[in-house]
């Protein structure tokens, strides 16, 4: 006797949710996401506004595009994500839908309901479809844990009073703590 199969959904699926209802796709699979917290957006705009002010001072090319902002991983219609913070360099995969391909730089900022996901699933699915770093902000531990993909793997875990370097940035580095 077979087993019943899951259903696959696509992002024809995200799409057709009701106005408002926010989900990820990841290998054909739905995932809802909860509204954010104040600490967490507070984090995610501050680290964002951060971030595009080094590239602007820099005079980089990167575009700094906090949620909610679609992200295409894959050429194909099974995964769907809206990163807390992406920042992209290569300019060529942007449309008015957003992302195709995989951003150099994700940064999530966890809440309880996420971080199964954003530790485990999505560290695997950012690895896997070529984005360079990684970084998840845990607002309730006060810890960063950093991923770095690009030539030699490297993962470090920071508090959030550490000086966090980051590696696609010559020169940028953050303490999340002076950011609340």
């Amino acid at each position: 006797m077979a087993l019943p199969q899951e259903k696959t959904y696509t992002i024809e699926d995200i799409y057709a949710l009701p106005e408002g209802q926010r989900a990820e796709l990841i290998n054909g699979q739905i995932y809802d996401m909860a509204p954010s917290s104040t600490v967490h957006q507070r984090i995610l705009m501050n680290l964002a506004g951060e971030i595009r002010e080094y590239i602007k001072k820099h005079k980089g090319s990167c575009e700094v595009f906090p949620a909610p902002f679609a992200v295409f991983l894959n050429a194909d219609d099974a995964n769907y994500v809206e990163p807390d913070i992406s920042i992209i360099c290569d300019k060529s995969k942007l449309d008015d839908r957003g992302y195709n391909g995989a951003p150099d730089w994700i940064i999530e900022v966890i809440s309880p309901s996420t971080a199964r996901m954003d530790y485990s699933v999505k560290l695997f699915k950012y690895r896997t479809a070529g984005v360079r770093e990684y970084w998840v902000v845990n607002p309730l531990k006060k810890v960063v844990q950093t991923y770095f993909f690009d030539g030699e793997e490297d993962s470090n875990a920071f508090l959030f009073e550490d000086e966090i370097s980051a590696h696609i940035f010559t020169g940028l580095s953050i303490k999340i703590s002076d950011l609340l």
